[in-house]
């Protein structure tokens, strides 16, 4: 999987999340529901935002943010953080 994370973004998941690269690459592996798509007008981007809510290795569940690029294969994370409550209740139900 080529898994991008720019150096201001790698700095804010370290900083303010708390959360490694590592730990991110766990939460896509042990997925278990679909990719969410971002509809809200401030997030909209081309190829468009997704998020999902997974859990780490050690059980911590995090909320990651992307985008994919499918024709060169590149994952692009936005953010990553402790998913809350309200994330986890929407990834539940529509995914």
């Amino acid at each position: 999987m080529g898994l991008l994370i720019s150096v201001a973004v790698a700095k804010k998941l370290r900083v303010k999340h708390n959360v490694s690269e590592n730990e991110i690459r766990e939460c896509f592996a042990n997925r278990e529901k679909a990719f969410l798509k971002d509809r809200r007008e401030a997030h909209n981007t081309d190829p468009p935002t997704l998020w999902f809510v997974a859990e780490t290795d050690y059980g911590r569940r995090l909320k990651v943010v992307f985008m994919h690029y499918a024709t060169e294969n590149k994952w692009v994370i936005k953010t990553a953080y402790p998913a809350n409550a309200t994330e986890i209740h929407i990834y539940n139900k529509h995914a």
